[in-house]
């Protein structure tokens, strides 16, 4: 009875031990807690792109991944691509912007 037990509270052990392995993050994958994050960072930047009359918004795309925003699409002006990077800068969880924007 004893030996099942602890072989029971090994089992437990080790689900919950692969359960937390599960959301930790690596180098290429973001963890349960930071894509989270990176949601709603990606959701502010959108947000304060779309506030900002001289960009149209629609055509910038903007990803994050581990707090690094990319922003990709097209632009009217080499003014546009600084300003939108400017923009994703100074929103809170930002660590740093790609600038993939390209002026049409």
């Amino acid at each position: 009875m004893l030996k099942l037990q602890r072989i029971i509270q090994l089992m437990v052990c080790l689900v919950v031990i692969a359960a937390f392995m599960g959301c930790a993050s690596t180098d290429t994958k973001s963890g349960t807690g930071e894509y989270i994050d990176d949601t709603v960072i990606t959701t502010k930047v959108k947000t304060a792109i779309f506030a900002e009359p001289d960009l149209k918004s629609l055509q910038i795309n903007v990803e994050t991944f581990k707090g690094v925003v990319q922003l990709s699409g097209f632009v009217d002006s080499a003014q546009s691509v600084k300003k939108a990077a400017e923009v994703a800068r100074g929103v809170k969880g930002v660590v740093s912007v790609k600038n993939d924007l390209v002026v049409r």
